[in-house]
């Protein structure tokens, strides 16, 4: 359905594509996946109007009257007042009265043909759409997302979560052939979440979606593009499936970088001695193979294997309590309430020990920022907080925390770096370098953006973190590096997420938003309510075993112990095997 050969293209201060070339069948479901900044938002654009840029290369899009497109951000306009039906529907009633008045028109024209030439075109649009039966299935979807009780409520009225899924709902209706989304489950709760993976896995249609969620792409997706180092990688399969292909990959790589390295030393060991004798005697043809030797040296040194879609070098996220609380509760919250139109929280009560890390879940529009924003402002009598904490913040709104019209190294100098150089330093160790560093921070991708701003976050060396959904736009890659850094931070952290994995991986228990009140669970209980509707109950043992062993390798990778690797391999196969029977 959709081929791009050879594609290259830049901005000014930035090569984004060189020659990439792929491909993607009819009724694929595709994600496209890679680390922040390399372009994957921009590729999206290119692919629905190539018109508007000047590029390299060839992209053709067969049989495609039109592409269907969900935004990474929500925007309501006119239709804010239409309920969540009409707005479904508004497309499908527009084409309606259009055909009707092709019939009206065909009653009196002149032009008949020409009439009924362009109402052939409308009523094929309309068969391909589905029209005749759209009431009946906007409602079916409207079931499968789990929405049917919001088909008469307003738009304006939504909570973000679900407007989204009224989003994915009116495209994948309009858009039959090829659907593109651009990060559809950004801060979805997990309900929302689960509704979203429902619709995406029953729908009879191509997607390219781009998507950091693990979720997700461990259950919707049956190809994978990888895009990394200015090129595409394509796999046939499944994400998982993917990443064991990769992780097998890395070993064979890493086992004959060895021996290259090996061959290396040895060679230029050789060398150094032939080039010692050949000095003492000044001998020509001794020269001679000196040169040569030199020649195979360089070789090999050329050859060393690289390996752009598995050598992907993670942000160094690091968080430091600078001081110690000496009290033995860090926050206590004595009856504390908040409410707008409607009361969100009532009676909450909750004490916080210096080095908890907690988690509030719970649904969109329940009130977990607020609490954030309230502690961290800490004006009400209902919050009480250690004299000795120093808090830092992470805001989903990246403005409101430092001037983002500023560039990277203008911001990170003004945090107290002597010199420009260390300021430099300090921002490759988060993945940024070059040409990136004179970027003002709103020219930044969403993912960008947030690792910045866990880098600006990082320098302040608060005691208490209160993080607002810090992993909503962070790949994959610094996703495991903001959870390794949790885990190794000595202070609290309070965090609003809806990112499953970061919570089960690194929180020390959850805060569940339940009756307009929270509820203390362990992080056992979380991943088994989670997962109780959705999985056999095996499945989270498996996926459990499944981490433990890939983590297992990871060490024996840098211990270069590459047979005992292979041997846990073989373990991994096996465990994914049996994921894929349940």
């Amino acid at each position: 359905m959709i081929r791009v050969q050879n594609l290259s293209y830049s901005y000014p201060q930035k090569d984004l594509y060189k020659k990439v070339t792929f491909s993607i069948e009819e009724d694929v479901h595709c994600a496209l996946i890679g680390t922040n900044g390399t372009g994957k938002s921009t590729l999206l654009q290119l692919l629905m109007y190539p018109e508007q840029y000047l590029y390299d290369g060839k992209i053709t899009i067969d049989n495609i009257e039109r592409i269907g497109y969900v935004s990474q951000f929500s925007q309501l306009g006119l239709e804010e007042d239409m309920t969540v039906f009409q707005y479904i529907s508004h497309e499908f009633v527009k084409h309606e009265l259009k055909i009707q008045e092709f019939y009206k028109e065909m009653e009196t024209t002149e032009n008949l043909e020409q009439v009924y030439e362009e109402y052939q075109k409308a009523l094929d649009e309309w068969n391909a759409m589905n029209g005749e039966e759209y009431e009946i299935n906007i409602k079916k979807q409207l079931k499968l997302g789990n929405l049917q009780k919001l088909e008469e409520q307003k738009i304006s009225s939504l909570s973000g979560g679900e407007f989204k899924l009224v989003q994915v709902i009116k495209e994948m209706m309009l858009s039959p052939k090829f659907l593109i989304m651009d990060e559809p489950d950004v801060f979805l709760d997990f309900m929302h979440l689960n509704a979203l993976r429902n619709l995406i896995n029953a729908h009879k249609g191509t997607l390219l979606v781009i998507t950091h969620n693990r979720y997700l792409l461990n259950h919707c997706f049956n190809k994978i593009l990888h895009m990394e180092n200015m090129d595409i990688q394509e796999f046939d399969g499944d994400y998982t499936e993917y990443n064991y292909e990769l992780l097998t990959t890395k070993i064979e790589l890493e086992e004959g970088a060895a021996s290259d390295q090996a061959e290396i030393e040895r060679q230029s060991q050789i060398l150094e001695k032939s080039r010692i004798k050949a000095s003492a005697m000044d001998n020509a043809s001794l020269g001679r193979a000196v040169h040569a030797r030199q020649t195979l040296v360089n070789r090999l040194k050329e050859r060393k294997t690289k390996a752009p879609f598995v050598d992907i070098k993670q942000p160094e996220i690091y968080f430091e309590a600078e001081n110690e609380v000496t009290d033995e509760i860090i926050l206590a919250l004595t009856d504390y309430s908040v409410g707008f139109d409607e009361q969100l929280l009532e009676y909450v009560n909750i004490e916080m020990k210096p080095t908890d890390h907690v988690a509030i879940i719970g649904g969109n529009g329940t009130g977990k920022t607020t609490l954030l924003r309230d502690i961290l402002e800490h004006k009400k009598d209902s919050i009480r907080m250690s004299a000795d904490a120093t808090v830092g913040a992470f805001s989903q709104i990246t403005g409101s925390l430092y001037n983002d019209k500023k560039t990277l190294i203008e911001i990170i100098q003004e945090k107290g770096f002597e010199t420009k150089s260390e300021a430099v330093d300090y921002l490759k160790t988060y993945g940024f370098d070059g040409d990136t560093l004179g970027q003002k921070v709103c020219e930044l991708s969403g993912g960008e953006k947030d690792l910045f701003q866990l880098a600006v976050l990082s320098l302040k060396k608060a005691n208490f973190l209160l993080l607002d959904e810090p992993s909503g736009h962070l790949d994959v890659y610094a996703q495991i590096a903001l959870e390794q850094a949790i885990l190794d931070y000595k202070g609290a952290i309070l965090m609003v997420s809806h990112d499953y994995y970061t919570v089960a991986n690194c929180m020390d228990y959850v805060l569940l938003v339940e009756n307009n009140t929270l509820r203390k669970m362990s992080i056992r209980k979380f991943r088994q309510m989670i997962y109780a509707n959705h999985f056999d109950k095996d499945y989270l043992l498996l996926e459990q075993e499944k981490k433990s062993i890939e983590t297992r390798i990871q060490q024996l990778l840098k211990a270069h112990e590459y047979i005992e690797a292979k041997d846990n391999m073989e373990k991994l196969k096996q465990v994914i095997g049996k994921m894929k029977l349940l």
